[in-house]
């Protein structure tokens, strides 16, 4: 939007003369001149976009998951574009805080938001008022990583397989507690989907941060989870954590021995957290096709690829309309999911 200068218009007090008032053809003239103006303005600055750096929210804390995959993303966007990606983390309320202020800001093109499965699409079901609208409030650019839920379990209980932890689970109910960031967590949701599926009845430990569950998980007192490679990784590696199937359709490359959740007997069980770029409704689709151009050549860099496989996540590319077609499913999904939990709108 063009701002105008108004320091330099003096307002009188006096009536103005015959000769400066304007008749309505004038009038009529006047305002077609400033539409086409208007009209004309609009290119020019979609031509030039992006032509000051960029602030893209992200609704979680510095340092998680979708906040390091994010910014390998913009930094590769910034080559694109010429321009910085700058990124501020408004962290709370299951991503709501920093969904809602992205989504009520300025649709200019240089307030953008990183969101997630959570807030674009289960806490529609997981709140009482959502104080703003996924499909309505915002503008979606595209989805660009995903991140699958492993099934980890501490390696000094017995299970060794899938199917030997189901069976754990149901000879012990209610004993193996899973740790989560929370209610509506992705990893809440990955735990209550598997209950569904497999008849089993787990205890959930919900932490305000990743860093308080690990302690607990290698001592023993929350041995299972329904997490996040990046948060578990460093776990697997040391041989605190035993993996034994991830819920996605086919197999992690950061892990490629561990089977998915269909090849280790559990059909239909996938689950995963998704990134997607979106920018405020009503912002100019040209500049959301530059962003969505600059987005799909960083996914598309190998040494990007690379990073992102590296945190654990799956390079992923679906475009404007796709995610539109995909936010409205895994809403609907996840809907009968957390009603069927029997989880209270908060």
């Amino acid at each position: 939007m063009t701002r105008f200068d108004h320091s330099n218009i003096t307002v009188s007090a006096q009536q103005p003369s015959k000769a400066f008032r304007p008749d309505r053809r004038s009038l009529l003239s006047l305002g077609a001149g400033a539409a086409l103006a208007a009209a004309g303005l609009r290119p020019a600055q979609a031509q030039d976009y992006p032509a000051r750096p960029v602030q893209v929210l992200v609704p979680f804390a510095g340092g998680s998951a979708s906040d390091v995959i994010t910014r390998i993303l913009l930094n590769r966007m910034s080559t694109s574009t010429g321009q910085a990606f700058v990124v501020d983390n408004r962290p709370g309320a299951g991503g709501n805080i920093g969904t809602a202020a992205a989504a009520h800001a300025a649709p200019d093109g240089y307030t953008l938001l990183m969101s997630t499965s959570g807030p674009l699409a289960a806490n529609k079901s997981l709140y009482k008022d959502l104080p703003y609208d996924p499909l309505k409030d915002l503008t979606p650019i595209g989805l660009f990583a995903t991140l699958p839920n492993v099934i980890v379990i501490n390696s000094k209980l017995p299970p060794k397989s899938l199917a030997e932890l189901i069976d754990y689970a149901k000879a012990h109910p209610r004993e193996l507690n899973y740790g989560t960031v929370g209610v509506g967590s992705s990893q809440h949701l990955a735990a209550a989907y598997f209950e569904q599926l497999t008849g089993t009845e787990l205890t959930h430990v919900p932490y305000r941060n990743i860093a308080a569950y690990t302690p607990d998980f290698i001592a023993g007192q929350v041995p299972l989870g329904f997490q996040l490679l990046p948060n578990v990784l460093g776990l697997i590696k040391s041989g605190d954590a035993r993996p034994l199937a991830v819920a996605n359709d086919k197999r992690m490359t950061a892990l490629p021995d561990v089977p998915t959740a269909a090849e280790a007997g559990l059909k239909n069980y996938e689950s995963a957290a998704w990134l997607a770029l979106l920018a405020p409704a009503n912002s100019d689709k040209a500049v959301i096709d530059k962003l969505y151009k600059a987005m799909v050549e960083a996914v598309n860099d190998p040494k990007v690829r690379a990073l992102f496989v590296e945190q654990g996540a799956e390079p992923l590319v679906m475009d404007p309309k796709s995610l539109t077609d995909f936010m409205t499913s895994e809403t609907t999904k996840w809907a009968g999911i957390i009603k069927k939990i029997g989880i209270e709108p908060m």
